[in-house]
């Protein structure tokens, strides 16, 4: 099948993959007056005395944006937010379809993030967590990160946070099968953007030790010029200041993660890799190195971002659960344990059936986001961070 062309097809077909379904029924005098007015006026006044029954008296305790300013979306790039639209309809689709969580796009049009920062602050009552999605770095930083601080629901950036999680529990399970920890491991990640100093940073969190990024180009060193994202993650990785490509630092690394551009890894680059190689290719919709070439030059583990191959690395195992367990807790924020404990939940589903081409479970296993779901939840109550 031609995705594209017949995805093409069904948008037109669907006109837009959710919608709005009332949850009363209006058929009648009573009913409307208990919904509308005059009835309606008892739970407004009961808000206005106390604004967290907001959270008790309407749907804003599992509502959820998806926000967009469309400057990074999907492997397209700056497309607009008009143009993003249609992932963040399938976005939204999946965190209901999978995490019971009613989700709307929001698709903003502004670069500026002050602009976008207080759009988001000023819409913040009406829901019980953000969802900052396809927003280019380096002002998803900055975006994210005063969101945060003015706010007392839960922010997560997915394209950072989410393929962070997903690429932890990957990882787990790919160092499992070669008989290494994480902390036995030399990783090279290629794309210092969002997702590839995420990334970074969640996996030193989770107990890597030696980590090479590389960007266009090449290695990240300290001292060197680069944007402040870049620089902070320099000062964290590469502690031993090797300089060169790509090919310089996968030369004797146990594991690489792509989230950069196409065709950039060769069979060559792929064979000076420590044995018991594990390559994480996930840029689309074409990686860095094919499945097929990575394995046929001695790649233990292989895993991408397509559906149409093994081993699919893709954040829609996270959030739609991350996101159901944080709003059934009323937590004020996602923190590394909630995230940490979502990583080992996913890797825990493959169990004992994993092998070198399942390496995670798939992304319609409901029984994963369920576990996932009650994961999060117990460590938002074990940190402090649940307000139930």
């Amino acid at each position: 099948m031609n995705y594209r062309e017949e995805s093409l097809k069904k948008h037109a077909e669907w006109r837009g993959k959710i919608e709005v379904v009332p949850r009363v029924e209006v058929d009648s005098r009573e009913k409307l007056s208990l919904a509308y007015t005059p009835g309606v006026a008892e739970p407004c006044l009961a808000i206005q005395k106390d604004p967290e029954k907001s959270f008790e008296l309407t749907r804003r305790w599992n509502t959820v944006p998806v926000i967009t300013d469309g400057t990074a979306v999907l492997g397209l790039g700056d497309i607009g937010p008009e143009a993003g639209m249609p992932v963040m309809e399938g976005k939204c689709a999946l965190f209901k379809a999978f995490g019971g969580v009613d989700a709307i796009p929001l698709c903003i049009r502004s670069k500026d993030p002050d602009e976008i920062v207080r759009t988001v602050e000023l819409l913040a009552g009406s829901f019980g967590g953000i969802n900052l999605e396809d927003i280019a770095a380096p002002r998803c930083f900055e975006i994210e990160r005063r969101l945060i601080e003015d706010l007392d629901i839960p922010v997560f950036h997915d394209d950072q946070h989410g393929t962070a999680v997903v690429m932890a529990a990957a990882l787990l399970n790919a160092a499992k099968l070669v008989g290494k920890s994480l902390s036995d491991l030399c990783l090279v990640i290629n794309g210092a953007g969002a997702a590839g100093i995420a990334i970074a940073k969640y996996l030193l969190k989770m107990g890597v030790k030696d980590i090479v990024m590389c960007d266009r180009s090449g290695i990240l060193c300290e001292g060197d010029e680069m944007n402040g994202a870049q620089r902070e993650i320099a000062a964290l990785t590469n502690r031993s200041h090797i300089r060169g490509t790509l090919k310089t630092a996968m030369a004797g690394a146990d594991a690489f993660i792509g989230v950069s551009g196409p065709n950039c890894v060769t069979k060559e680059m792929v064979r000076s890799m420590n044995e018991g190689a594990i390559v994480f290719a996930c840029a689309n919709p074409v990686p860095e190195i094919s499945r097929e070439d990575a394995l046929e030059a001695g790649a233990a583990v292989v895993g991408t971002g397509s559906s149409e191959k093994p081993n699919q690395i893709n954040n829609v195992l996270v959030f739609p659960g991350l996101f159901r367990g944080a709003l059934d807790v009323r937590a004020r924020k996602i923190n590394f344990e909630m995230m940490e404990a979502a990583s080992r939940a996913i890797a825990s589903c493959v169990g004992d059936k994993l092998k070198s081409d399942y390496i995670l479970p798939y992304a319609y296993d409901k029984n994963a986001h369920e576990k996932v779901a009650l994961a999060v939840a117990e460590a938002a109550r074990r940190t402090g961070v649940a307000r139930k």
